[in-house]
């Protein structure tokens, strides 16, 4: 991205020292909130992404609670430092942070060391499926993605409780996405170019899946023998460290053809 070299760290309240891996995913992460917003996909001020940041892997960035995502930018993202139990922001002062998203990515993201990014939204299509008990119907080419990828979650309540967190995981298993029944949807990746990704063929299928059932017709289903074979195929693709990369390059073009200052 070559609105990288812009980015600006501006607290104004506590000193800090940035690395230029930070400064860089930064702009990435700010990128993400935008297009996410573009999409329709978050709920106002609510929901989540969280970053690792690549070189102080105990610290991730956060969006904080206020702050609709198309007002998000690369410096106002706080870092927090995760030790242990404690939970500290290291980079601004008079932060608020959402307590659930809090509670439940830096349990991802501490229990994960493989995972650097997670996304939480209420977007209406996947909304609109976690409250199905069918839950995610794997019906065309591009949904395929999904298959063997995506857990349910059971709905507690506000997931602020820490003893929560050990669920999501065992109900991500080793996939990447998770629909949270009556609550909303999650994915996570090993890059933000991964997570989104992810996240945007989920809510697409969520959003196909309801355009079916308003048809009122009877679905043609893929064969299983033909998903496993899609699936062969699909997991040799992830192997590439370059997996979602040039899908998420024209994401970042658009999101900087929309307002280039996330990248402030």
């Amino acid at each position: 991205m070559n609105v990288i070299a812009q980015a600006q760290f501006k607290t104004g309240v506590r000193h800090y020292e940035m690395s230029e891996a930070e400064r860089e995913i930064r702009v990435e992460a700010a990128a993400a909130f935008r297009l996410a917003h573009h999409y329709r996909w978050n709920l106002q001020i609510n929901n989540h992404i969280c970053v690792r940041i690549p070189d102080r892997p105990d610290h991730f960035l956060m969006n904080p609670y206020g702050l609709g995502w198309d007002e998000i930018t690369a410096s106002n993202l706080a870092t927090v430092r995760m030790d242990g139990e404690r939970r500290e922001i290291v980079s601004h002062e008079g932060v608020v942070l959402g307590p659930a998203g809090l509670n439940f990515h830096s349990g991802i993201l501490e229990a994960r060391p493989d995972i650097n990014c997670t996304m939480h939204v209420h977007a209406r299509p996947g909304v609109a499926v976690s409250a199905t008990k069918q839950g995610l119907i794997i019906v065309d080419q591009s949904s395929m993605h999904l298959y063997g990828e995506v857990g349910t979650h059971d709905f507690e309540g506000f997931a602020e409780g820490e003893d929560e967190v050990p669920r999501i995981l065992r109900d991500l298993g080793d996939g990447h996405c998770l629909i949270m029944w009556n609550h909303g949807l999650l994915s996570i990746g090993r890059t933000i170019a991964e997570t989104f990704l992810y996240m945007r063929r989920l809510v697409d299928a969520c959003e196909l899946q309801i355009q079916l059932m308003s048809m009122g017709v009877e679905i043609r289903h893929i064969p299983k023998d033909v998903l496993d074979v899609t699936r062969k195929q699909i997991v040799e693709k992830r192997k590439s460290p370059r997996y979602a990369q040039a899908e998420w390059d024209y994401h970042c073009r658009l999101a900087e053809r929309l307002d280039p200052g996330f990248a402030e």
